[in-house]
């Protein structure tokens, strides 16, 4: 059974485009290299056949995934959604209460997440210790370094 993750429309759009492109452009790519090793002669000592051949087993194993991480992909509509606390896909503003730091982040499934752009997994630990809490609340939580103990003040939908 695979499980079940909750995507952006974007995020979505970016898993299919990408599977797509393995299986379209990547996959005929790897059969190529497999057939042209194979044309230069003796299998048993040719190390371009095996790494052809290794290349394609790595493709066919990232393509399943996608594949198994796409069949439990569900869309969600961010308009009904709750924003008295936080849930996925909430944007979330909190405040360190150590340094006084404020930091806005979105929490994204696994696979979207990049921190660059702010987003971050439900799955991280700052995602766990986000999830659930509700404006005015205080997060604990632990970290590698000890525990981070944070303000929420904002929580929207974006």
């Amino acid at each position: 059974m695979s499980k079940v993750s909750y995507y952006t429309a974007e995020g979505l759009k970016k898993l299919r485009d990408e599977l797509n492109n393995l299986k379209d452009i990547e996959r005929p790519k790897a059969s190529q290299a497999i057939a042209e090793a194979r044309d230069k002669g003796d299998l048993s000592e040719n190390a371009e056949y095996d790494a052809a051949k290794e290349a394609q087993g790595l493709l066919e194993m990232r393509i399943s995934k996608l594949e198994e991480t796409l069949s439990g992909a569900r869309l969600i509509d961010e308009s009904q959604l709750d924003t008295s606390k936080v849930l996925i896909h909430s944007t979330v503003k909190i405040k360190n209460q150590t340094n006084g730091a404020e930091m806005t982040y979105k929490l994204v499934a696994q696979s979207e997440a990049d921190l660059k752009t702010g987003k971050i997994s439900v799955d991280s630990p700052i995602g766990k210790g986000l999830l659930g809490k509700s404006v005015g609340e205080e997060a604990e939580i632990q970290v590698p370094n000890g525990i981070m103990k944070f303000d929420v003040i904002e929580i929207t939908r974006e």
